[in-house]
């Protein structure tokens, strides 16, 4: 068997960023520390910090009064913020800065009187957030049979933004459906779908045709992880998504096959080595490194943890 281990892969910067947020808050003594939804959409990543203590909330009312809470790298709405506020918690934002260009960028176009196509999907936590900032201008498109039925005409000035997960295929069929109908609508100013999403789904379509199977690394609730399934299947390849090696079934596999493995950008890598070695042990897996693009971005943590980890420091000296 050969593994072609996809090279990038894995935690993106807004991930990283997001935990080390949650690490550093439980460092500091932030405790009891909550969490609106989940940090970020992996089982493994949201099981740990239930370990330590940490509580997950689907509603501020749950955490509280003058608690500490964390928002998700997925961002949230105005709403949810000035919920938190008025029960005088402390708040830190570990959305991803990538999300909160969307949120700008619909805030913008919004004040500028522009009707909003959102390209996402419906109830994700990260679409949820960004309609909040805008929910009278936004209206959420899913599909290119979506486009067909909005109401607008060529004299309604409209815009569109795209959730930062999505398959950039998807988004491309639903963009071209939205300018061949509304040919004057306005594009975001730079594009939306994120550097990491971009990368890994493009690994995928370079190196999924090379292989028997792919095995992406990632929780069913993680969209673009989902994406990247999609993506291998998409070019003829079959593609399984799976939390960890406890959910390999032997019959996927065979001694003479190519394996594709990657992970989504929540995914942790100590999972996809603990594939590595499973394979290697049962197949007796070669690995071949398939390294197609540099990523170097870097998130600094939230302005409103950096203050209360000097706080911290200041106390403690």
């Amino acid at each position: 068997m050969k593994i072609m281990l996809a090279n990038p892969r894995g935690f993106c910067a807004g991930v990283i960023m997001a935990i080390d947020t949650v690490d550093e808050a439980l460092k500091i003594g932030l405790s009891p520390l909550y969490v609106y939804h989940e940090i970020v959409h992996n089982r493994h990543v949201v099981e740990r910090f239930e370990r330590l203590g940490v509580t997950f909330v689907d509603t501020v009312d749950e955490a509280p009064e003058k608690s500490t809470i964390i928002f998700s790298a997925h961002g949230v709405s105005p709403e949810v913020r000035n919920a938190a506020k008025a029960r005088e918690c402390t708040l830190i934002d570990a959305t991803c800065p990538l999300v909160t260009k969307v949120h700008m960028e619909a805030i913008r176009y919004a004040k500028q009187g522009y009707k909003i196509l959102l390209i996402g999907h419906a109830g994700h936590d990260e679409v949820v957030g960004t309609v909040g900032e805008a929910p009278d201008a936004i209206t959420i498109v899913e599909s290119p049979e979506d486009v067909e039925k909005l109401p607008f005409t060529k004299d309604d000035p409209l815009a569109f933004l795209t959730q930062t997960t999505l398959s950039m295929d998807d988004a491309n069929r639903i963009i071209s459906a939205i300018r061949k109908k509304y040919p004057h609508v306005k594009d975001p100013p730079t594009e939306d779908i994120c550097y990491a999403t971009t990368n890994r789904q493009r690994v995928v379509r370079l190196l999924a045709p090379e292989a028997d199977l792919v095995v992406v690394v990632g929780s069913q609730n993680s969209s673009n992880s989902c994406r990247l399934v999609e993506i291998a299947e998409h070019t003829g390849t079959p593609g399984k998504l799976v939390d960890d090696v406890t959910e390999l079934q032997d019959d996927w596999f065979n001694q003479d096959q190519s394996v594709l493995l990657t992970a989504g950008a929540s995914a942790p890598e100590h999972l996809v080595e603990e594939i590595i070695d499973y394979l290697q042990t049962k197949f007796d897996a070669e690995i071949d490194h398939r390294h197609t693009t540099d990523e170097d971005m870097h998130f600094n943590l939230p302005q409103s943890l950096r203050i209360l980890q000097r706080q911290h420091q200041e106390a403690s000296a």
